[in-house]
């Protein structure tokens, strides 16, 4: 049996990578995709106060465990469901339920640090870059934020300008150079979409 067909999707928050994810689940069938959401293999903060976890920087790599998600990884390239973590983003800590993801034909990574570390592009065999204008992805983050994760208008521009945007331009952004394919004007790039989805024909 061959190995699943392992794909990276990063961008900027709010750049539009759910919207590829879910081009390459209709492209190959719901039963064909297992899908790993970065979002929620942020780290366990359980173990200290709710005041502490509020000033947790979301948007830095030493944020996730990135021990848990190479497993997890490895077991679905074993053919080994996983007990995918589901992050509460009103409580700052993952919730006390898990997601069983079944091991599939196509593995899907989705996160703004989905290509940045080392060990996991390894592993990947189609690395995707989501990109899109500043303004846009802080439009959507700030929609997002106040409507499915109870957060304020006010601390959502906190955030943004404190975190967000220079660890952007840090961290992510330069994983930019890591893809095989940059989808420009983010998940509304419709030629840019169709053509990601032939590519993952052919390939599989």
């Amino acid at each position: 049996m061959s190995l699943p067909f392992v794909i990276g999707v990063a961008g900027g928050s709010g750049s539009g990578k759910t919207t590829v994810t879910r081009r390459v689940v209709d492209t190959v069938g719901q039963g064909g995709v297992a899908v790993l959401n970065q979002d929620n293999y942020y780290r366990n903060q359980d173990d200290i106060p709710f005041e502490a976890r509020l000033k947790t920087n979301y948007d830095h790599p030493a944020a996730f465990d990135w021990t848990l998600l190479r497993e997890h990884i490895d077991a679905l390239l074993s053919g080994v469901p996983i007990d995918m973590p589901e992050y509460d983003f009103t409580r700052h800590t993952r919730a006390p339920h898990t997601t069983t993801v079944l091991p599939a034909p196509v593995v899907v990574l989705e996160g703004f640090f989905a290509l940045y570390d080392e060990a996991l592009r390894e592993r990947m065999h189609l690395k995707v870059f989501v990109d899109a204008d500043a303004d846009v992805r802080f439009i959507r983050r700030l929609l997002r934020d106040t409507q499915e994760r109870g957060r304020t208008p006010e601390s959502v521009i906190e955030q943004y300008l404190e975190y967000v945007r220079p660890m952007h331009l840090s961290f992510v952004e330069p994983t930019k150079r890591y893809a095989d394919v940059i989808i420009p004007h983010g998940g509304m790039n419709e030629p840019a979409l169709d053509m990601l989805a032939a590519r993952i024909r052919t390939t599989i």
